[in-house]
């Protein structure tokens, strides 16, 4: 509930930002009631549809910002090294050492890089979990690449466009700040192409989001009244997301993120070792020269501890006979 109010949040402060000309104590609330309607539509439409939707949404979304970043940096590029230093002066410089303002670095790090990239978070896996591979450490290895793609690559480039202007970053703020930085280096035309960007970005997330919540549920019951009653709860948060303030919204983020991340690592640390055996067998086949495929799960883990990989699974694999 709170990632689709963070993203909603997003958009009211970006939109804001670029119609600054229509901007009104009316805006958050008709932008609100516009996400509600867009998403109800998606939601209430089915998962194949969910799919759809962001597998369309999600590729045009991280070109065009990547390519608005790329110009950025290429039109600044004598200020790099100012950048650079200022990324590793601002973390760990003299003023921070002394004022303990390394540990504060980390903990915001740790805390968007987790919001970038859900990686411990016990999210993403739901959606990993749904594709359909031979052996389960390949779609461990792409969600692997995610992290690096997200952090390293995407928010680096924000980094790059934001500290390019030099901003002032004496308050918080939303995406709005990325916005009016790359208003400053591109002109007028960037910001609004950016508010398009984020609404791509933020309502795919929310529709993902949606998706995880729904499988979760389904895990747990298939009572429609309890799955509808999810459904509503989604468009209220997104609504109210709308509504609030970036503090406040972010703060509650990070409160039930930080939950969320106690939560997945006590269910990883046993999963562990699993993990690691299907990471050997995946080796040992690449070493022998074959595509990997993971058929007997007996190999791997004890099957009554094991809820997946089947061997109906197993069995429609092409040359691979059931165990």
């Amino acid at each position: 509930m709170a990632a689709v109010a963070v993203q909603s949040n997003t958009i009211v402060a970006t939109g804001r930002a670029s119609l600054s000309a229509l901007d009104g104590d009316w805006f958050a609330p008709l932008v609100g009631l516009c996400l509600i309607t867009l998403l109800g539509v998606v939601i209430f439409g089915g998962v194949r549809r969910i799919s759809h939707i962001t597998e369309v949404l999600v590729p045009v979304m991280a070109v065009v910002y990547l390519l608005l970043g790329i110009a950025v940096v290429a039109l600044n590029i004598t200020d790099l090294p100012r950048v650079l230093a200022d990324i590793v002066g601002g973390a760990f410089g003299l003023r921070e050492v002394v004022g303990g303002g390394i540990g504060t670095a980390l903990a915001q790090g740790i805390r968007r890089g987790m919001f970038s990239n859900e990686a411990g978070l016990g999210s993403s896996p739901n959606a990993a979990a749904a594709a359909d591979v031979s052996h389960p450490v390949k779609q461990g290895l792409v969600q692997s690449l995610g992290v690096y793609f997200d952090t390293l690559l995407i928010c680096s480039i924000t980094a790059f466009i934001i500290l390019t202007s030099d901003p002032d970053l004496s308050e918080r703020r939303s995406a709005d700040l990325t916005q009016s930085a790359l208003q400053a280096s591109l002109g007028t035309w960037a910001g609004h192409v950016l508010t398009a960007v984020v609404f791509l970005l933020a309502f795919s997330s929310m529709i993902g989001n949606f998706y995880y919540g729904r499988a979760n549920i389904e895990f747990i019951t298939t009572n429609p009244q309890v799955l509808t009653a999810f459904r509503i709860l989604v468009l209220v948060a997104v609504f109210g997301g709308a509504l609030g303030s970036v503090s406040l919204i972010w703060n509650l983020a990070d409160v039930f993120m930080g939950v969320m991340a106690l939560v997945n690592l006590a269910a990883i640390i046993p999963l562990g070792v699993v993990a690691f055996r299907l990471l050997a067998d995946y080796r040992a086949q690449r070493g022998a020269g074959a595509d990997p495929v993971y058929v007997h799960r007996a190999d791997i883990a004890d099957p009554a501890g094991v809820q997946c990989w089947q061997a109906t699974i197993a069995s429609s694999l092409p040359g691979k006979p059931a165990h």
